[in-house]
């Protein structure tokens, strides 16, 4: 059930519905294509605890909004949710955006699971509140990491824009490649075209580009350069942060959008329960569905798991992470304290390096796991 807030004067349908904020990138800046498939796994959970009788003898109720990449923009959909009596917090995607709601709803006391986002400083602080599904980024991206070094590179380079995000995933690559006798360097895409990255390729050595850039621009741009640059006829194009994932990848860039590896936290092989919520996806989202969806999903399988016990109560929601045992879609779900990492933590979920199929682009080819 996807409800906007009811206008002054007029009663909810279902007024006994436990609420549930749902943070989700549906407009650009934000990655809609992303926001789309969360929200499709959060909405197949609702309604899925629904018909099962939902939490306690009470439906649930999930009011969506719009973050659009915006940390400010979160930070007020988090004030209005709490003021709409919502029990807990669910979603986000975006990093940036997801550490804004986590310090707004830590300050608020209002119970958040972010089902995406991986930035490992999520909040400043320990905190009770917040709980997180995704795998943070230093776990994810030393397993990138050690897939280049497994295939050979030892001289990337790293397309990068502004941002906490992107500057935190080039430092965990330095950091985990330096030891090994790996080097980064970094392009800056603000300062160059597409064209002078392929120059300033040639000139660096590297044999591994990394994208740590937005997508579609200046993602889809650079791709294409490289692919027709042939002095670059050998090098790997890489992408951990997942772009290659979306359906729209491989629309913009067809065959040039093949053999990228990213990072995608599903499974080798899905399960009875996964296999089953993984059709149910596929129909509703008219596609295959990514591991954001699946992320979506088990976010509302953990919190009506511990709504059924505990309602509306805020605080006993927040204590209840470290409880927490139950069965995802890509495996059984608990929480803990992670060092470095100040939420609750579920460590990990599956780790996956794939790419798609040069000879059939809408096929995945597993590279690595973790």
């Amino acid at each position: 059930m996807n409800t906007p807030p009811s206008p002054p004067g007029v009663r909810r349908a279902d007024e006994s519905a436990v609420r549930i904020g749902a943070l989700v990138p549906l407009t650009r800046p934000g990655w809609a294509e992303a926001g789309q498939h969360l929200l499709a796994g959060l909405e197949l959970g609702v309604r899925e605890v629904n018909d099962a009788g939902g939490t306690g003898g009470r439906p649930l109720e999930l009011v969506v909004r719009d973050t659009a990449a915006d940390p400010e923009k979160a930070a007020a959909a988090v004030d209005e949710l709490a003021g709409l009596g919502v029990a807990a917090l669910a979603g986000e995607y975006h990093s940036v955006v997801a550490r804004a709601a986590a310090a707004r709803a830590d300050a608020l006391g209002l119970p958040f699971l972010c089902s995406s986002a991986v930035l490992d400083a999520l909040t400043d602080r320990p905190t009770d509140q917040v709980a997180r599904l995704a795998p943070a980024q230093s776990h994810g991206w030393r397993i990138y990491a050690d897939f280049l070094l497994g295939a050979g590179h030892r001289r990337t380079a790293v397309a990068t824009q502004p941002s906490v995000y992107w500057a935190s995933g080039t430092r965990i690559l330095r950091d985990h490649l330096a030891p090994r006798g790996g080097t980064v360097v970094e392009l800056d895409t603000g300062a160059l075209t597409p064209e002078a990255v392929c120059d300033a390729l040639v000139d660096s050595g590297a044999t591994a580009l990394l994208l740590l850039v937005g997508h579609p621009d200046p993602a889809v741009p650079i791709v294409r350069a490289v692919r027709q640059d042939h002095r670059l006829a050998g090098l790997l194009i890489g992408a951990p942060a997942g772009q290659p994932e979306f359906a729209s990848w491989a629309a913009l860039l067809g065959d040039d959008g093949a053999a990228i590896p990213f990072l995608r936290y599903l499974p080798e092989h899905l399960g009875p329960l996964g296999a089953r919520v993984e059709a149910a996806l596929r129909e509703r989202l008219g596609s295959a569905p990514s591991f954001v969806a699946f992320e979506g999903y088990d976010t509302v399988t953990v919190l009506a798991e511990v709504l059924r016990p505990h309602g509306t109560d805020r605080a006993r929601i927040a204590a209840s992470w470290p409880r927490v045992a139950v069965e995802g879609t890509r495996g059984e779900i608990r929480f803990s304290r992670t060092p470095g990492i100040g939420v609750w933590q579920w460590a990990w979920t599956p780790v996956q390096v794939v790419d798609r199929d040069p000879a059939e682009p809408d096929r995945f080819r597993v590279l690595r796991t973790g």
